[in-house]
């Protein structure tokens, strides 16, 4: 196998992780917590899907920006939107640093007030909803570099 295959299937993985993990917690567990007002419900979640989340996260990010160089798609052609490969990693990228400030958000300001105050619960589920339609898109842009990038 070639780097480049073992990068993809390490990434595919990533993003079935990820993705999958938030198309769960979207569509099953959402609802539920937003019937019952279960907050604990999403809390206990997000502390066991975490430990699985973030490193697929963090391996879609190595492996992306390590597939990105051998596309020779380098740093310091990032966000010129000048061929057709580059422009999907760049809004690859930019739907990165979105799901980054959603995370951010939450981890600082939305969570620690959810747990007090259950009344925060709608921006919680704007972060999740917003994260996952987020991360579904990076999932089709991905697929466009098996057709050669955006044309």
């Amino acid at each position: 196998m070639s780097e480049i295959h073992i990068l993809v299937l390490l990434h595919l993985m990533g993003a079935a992780i990820w993705v999958g993990g938030h198309i769960i917690l979207s569509v099953v567990l959402l609802p539920q917590v937003w019937r019952e007002k279960a907050v604990y419900k999403l809390l206990d979640f997000e502390r066991r899907y975490e430990w699985v989340g973030m490193p697929a996260l963090g391996v879609l990010l190595v492996t992306g920006v390590r597939m990105a160089y051998l596309y020779q798609v380098t740093l310091t052609m990032w966000f010129t939107f000048q061929s057709p490969i580059e422009r999907v990693i760049s809004l690859k990228l930019i739907c990165l640093i979105a799901i980054v400030l959603f995370a951010l958000s939450a981890q600082f300001y939305v969570l620690p007030r959810l747990k007090k105050d259950s009344s925060k619960l709608p921006l919680m589920i704007f972060h999740i909803l917003s994260v996952t339609a987020i991360s579904i898109l990076m999932l089709v842009l991905g697929s466009f570099v098996r057709y050669g990038g955006i044309h």
